[in-house]
Formats: structure tokens, C-alpha cells, sequence
């Protein structure tokens, strides 16, 4: 038996989970890693904790299963942090700067003339989320004795494979490339124009190579790197997310919903186009919505109010009134992201009596992240949704499942592997290895629970609409 192992490199850890023929996980290790906010709305990783994570959970995985056993290595990643580091040394020269950071939104908003222009090229939206304007702040405060020309830049996936390497591979996949605000999706390249807006040479960016390209071996192993995808795309891949009507949606620290589509020139107001993957030389395209603050929520229900002493206490919270009483929760912590792309938004609690409980609350917060999700889903595609097919930390609660269901008015699938991010990066990897063909990665995939739709009693949609009305004005 040939065992494919996936790396996830996520926002707040690193993980390694050994998946056997079938794509049955045989074992994962996994260990987080420090946030730093060195300013408000200010997020920083230290990129040698990042790597040393990740060598130590990849290093035990391979020790459980045995190195003679490992057919590949697939790599997943948080995407849009950036890392720039010495090509000699391999040292980094600055902190990860986080695909949650708002520094450079003032500078986003100096460039607001050329958003159409960017989102032409790019199909992303002009915002502080991408890569370049984070690498462009980088470079602008290195001092002036630092040789550019001896820089790599790259994403979480090429820094960890230039390390896995020994600094023998900088390289990245196109669906990494399309979220750094650099990559034209039509001509499948980084686009001259955009390098020189934000004054990056591409000499110091990775190579693009396909999804299932080989990246190189694991030093001191005869391991191979074969599959590379960015987190999204990944659960979206471990979703089969290819097959026509299907939408995934991860829960996770945010709300990320997406849905393969043959057409990037298809018109999607306010919704990204993205490379789905790229598998030799089929590019796959996909239309995405981000929302930022999807499980964060119930941990601020939980570190800041209070009102629970673990985030799965929630499900149980909410049943109890089995109600939000006229409660509407808008979780703009940090702006709105997808349909609404506004930075100045704030979260909001509205509709409060006397007797408004702990629990009324809590289901507020639920159906605020089912209305959230419902937004988006509705904006992705002129074509309606068939099946959500969800993962993620929150897609654990049936409660949140049953609600969206109800919502959207269409079936909410959960697979048995709820970590399919790690899954899909396992999938394209044993593709890339030749270990599984594209046609036997459907049964890869199994359901554990299947939430059909009832009819909706909760808060009237139009309730929550203005709601999201107030958050979005309330600076303005």
C-alpha cells in the first residue's frame, strides 16, 4: 500500500495527516503556531516558527507511517501571506505579513482609480486580503544595502518547498499565483503592468507550475512533492467540486464559498475569479466569495462576551430558545468582505429587549453566519446552486447545517473527512504521482450526513439585509 501524505499549512497551525488508497486519513499530527499583532488590525507569523511547525508535523507523520510507505507529498496553504526571504541564507528579511492584515488598506485606496483596471486583469478585487500590495510594503522598508536581486518572494506553499528542498525549488501553483494580485488569469502569466505598479521584480517571485507538477524531493528522503493547491481550492478539490451545480463552502475562521465555472469573463459583480487548478496544462477557474469573520465569531462569543466557556457549546446554547427573538447579529469585526467588499463596516447587535437571552444570541450568531454564507452563494453564479457541500471546524454543528439548509433551500452535504482541504491536496498529489486517476477521485470522497431543506421560520431575510445596511454606515 502506497500512503499519499498532505501538508496543510493553515492560518493559526500546521497540520500532516497520512490518507491510504482509499483516502482513508491513517493518522495527523499537528501543532499551532504564535500570532502576532504588532499594531491594530495588524497580523504577523514568524516564518522560521512556520517552517520548523511544519518540519516537525510532516517529520512525525513520516516517522508513524514509514518513509518506504509514502507514495508523495501534497501541499495546501493559507493563502495570500507572503514571505520574503535571502536566496543565500534562507533567512527571512521581515515577518510573514497574513492574509488577515489591513496595513496597506490606506494604499489600496490611493490605487481605488485602477480597481476596475486590476479586476480586468486579476479577477480580484483591489484590497489589503492579496499578496502585492503586502510584498510592495515589504520592499519599501528594506533598507537600501539590501541586494534585491538575492530575494525570493513567495507564498506560504513556496517558502515551506524552498525549505523542504533545501532552497533547490522556488516555485508555486497557479491557484496560489492568481491570489497575489500579480497573476493575469487570461494570459497565465504575472502580468508586467501589475509588477510594475507595485514595483516588483519577477525575477525574485517563484515559478508557476501546475497543480500536480513535480516540485521536488524532500531533503534527505526520496519523497516527491507532486501536488500543490491553495487551501481553498483544495477543499474545493476534496469536495469534487467539479462535478456541475456544486458549491463548497469552508467554515473555518472565515467563510470561503466557491464553485468551478467554464467561463472567467462570466460577470459576477463583487465576487473574485481565481484558478480553481491547473492540471498540466487545463486551467480550471473558479468564482469565490470570502467572508472574514465566519468562526471567529463564536470565538469572540466565546473570549470576548463570555457567553460560552467552548466554542461547541453554541449548538447547545442556541437550542435552548431555539430562537434569535428578534436578534440580528452582523459580524463585521473586521469590514465586510463578499458581496459587500466594505473595510469600514462594524459588527453590529441589534433588536435587544429585556428579555433577550444568552441563547437568543446565540442563535443570532448562528444565522448570521448562514445568512453570510447565503449572500454569497447567492452572488457566485448566474447558474442556481443543486448542493452545498460544506467542511471545516463549524460545519461540525448540525444546528448551523440545518439552518443553512433551510436557508438556502437546497441540500447541505458533510463528508465523512471533514478535513478535506489536507484531502484535496492528497488527491492532487497522488494524481501528480500517477497513484490515482482523475476518474477514481469521485469515490475518494464519502458522505457522512446529508441535511435536507425545511421551511424557514427564522429571522426574515429583509431583517437581516438591514442590518448589514446599518453595520455598513455606521462611519459614514
Amino acid at each position: 500500500m502506497k500512503i499519499i501524505v498532505a501538508l496543510d499549512l493553515g492560518t493559526t497551525g500546521n497540520r500532516a495527516i497520512a490518507f491510504d488508497e482509499t483516502g482513508t486519513p491513517l493518522c495527523s499530527h499537528y501543532q499551532e503556531f504564535t500570532q502576532y499583532f504588532p499594531h491594530p488590525a495588524w497580523v504577523e507569523h514568524d516564518p522560521i516558527e512556520l517552517w520548523e511547525s511544519a518540519k516537525r508535523v510532516l517529520g512525525a507523520t513520516i516517522e508513524e507511517v514509514g518513509q518506504h510507505r509514502i507514495a508523495a507529498i501534497g501541499i495546501t496553504n493559507q493563502r495570500e501571506t507572503v514571505v520574503v526571504w535571502d536566496r543565500i541564507t534562507g533567512l527571512p528579511v521581515h515577518n510573514a505579513i497574513v492574509w488577515q492584515c489591513r496595513r496597506t488598506a490606506d494604499r489600496c485606496a490611493e490605487l481605488s482609480d485602477k480597481k476596475e483596471w486590476i479586476y480586468a486583469k486579476t479577477g480580484l478585487v483591489l484590497d489589503a486580503y492579496f499578496s502585492a500590495t503586502k510584498i510592495e510594503w515589504i520592499l519599501n522598508r528594506l533598507p537600501q544595502s539590501v541586494d534585491r536581486t538575492r530575494l525570493k518572494i513567495g507564498t506560504i506553499d513556496s517558502w515551506i518547498i524552498d525549505r523542504l528542498t533545501n532552497g533547490h525549488t522556488h516555485a508555486t501553483d497557479a491557484s496560489n499565483a492568481s491570489r497575489t494580485l500579480l497573476w493575469n488569469i487570461h494570459t497565465k502569466r504575472f502580468d508586467p503592468e501589475l509588477l510594475d505598479l507595485f514595483n516588483i521584480p519577477e525575477a525574485v517571485l517563484p515559478e508557476v507550475r501546475p497543480s500536480n507538477a513535480h516540485y521536488g524531493t524532500v531533503a534527505g528522503t526520496r519523497i516527491p512533492i507532486t501536488g500543490v493547491l491553495g487551501d481553498q481550492q483544495a477543499s474545493l478539490f476534496g469536495q469534487a467540486g467539479w462535478e456541475p451545480g456544486v458549491v463548497k463552502n469552508t467554515y473555518g475562521t472565515g467563510l470561503f464559498a466557491m464553485t468551478t465555472c467554464p467561463d472567467p469573463n462570466e460577470p459576477t459583480p463583487h465576487i473574485l475569479t481565481t484558478v480553481a487548478w491547473q492540471i498540466d496544462d487545463t486551467v480550471t477557474y473558479a468564482k469565490e466569495g470570502s467572508v472574514f469573520v465566519g468562526g471567529s465569531l463564536i470565538q469572540w462569543l466565546r473570549d470576548g462576551l463570555g457567553i460560552i466557556n467552548r466554542s461547541h457549546d453554541i449548538e447547545a446554547l442556541a437550542a435552548e430558545s431555539g430562537t434569535a427573538d428578534g436578534v440580528v447579529v452582523v459580524p463585521a469585526l473586521v469590514g465586510l468582505g463578499a458581496p459587500h467588499w466594505d473595510p469600514t463596516a462594524r459588527g453590529l447587535i441589534i433588536g435587544l429587549t429585556r428579555g433577550t437571552s444568552r441563547s437568543n444570541i446565540a442563535y443570532a450568531a448562528l444565522e448570521a453566519i448562514a445568512f453570510q454564507t447565503n449572500d454569497i452563494i447567492h452572488a457566485l453564479s448566474q447558474h442556481p446552486a443543486k448542493q452545498l457541500r460544506v467542511d471545516g471546524g463549524a460545519s461540525q454543528n448540525n444546528q448551523l447545517m440545518q439552518i443553512q439548509s433551510n436557508l438556502l433551500g437546497i441540500p447541505v452535504e458533510r463528508p465523512i473527512v471533514t478535513e478535506t482541504t489536507a484531502l484535496g491536496a492528497a488527491m492532487m498529489a497522488g494524481l501528480g504521482a500517477e497513484k490515482w486517476s482523475f476518474n477514481a477521485l469521485s469515490s475518494i470522497r464519502k458522505v457522512d450526513r446529508c441535511f435536507l431543506p425545511e421551511t424557514y421560520t427564522g429571522t426574515p431575510l429583509t431583517q437581516w439585509n438591514d442590518a448589514v445596511a446599518r453595520s455598513k454606515h455606521w462611519i459614514k
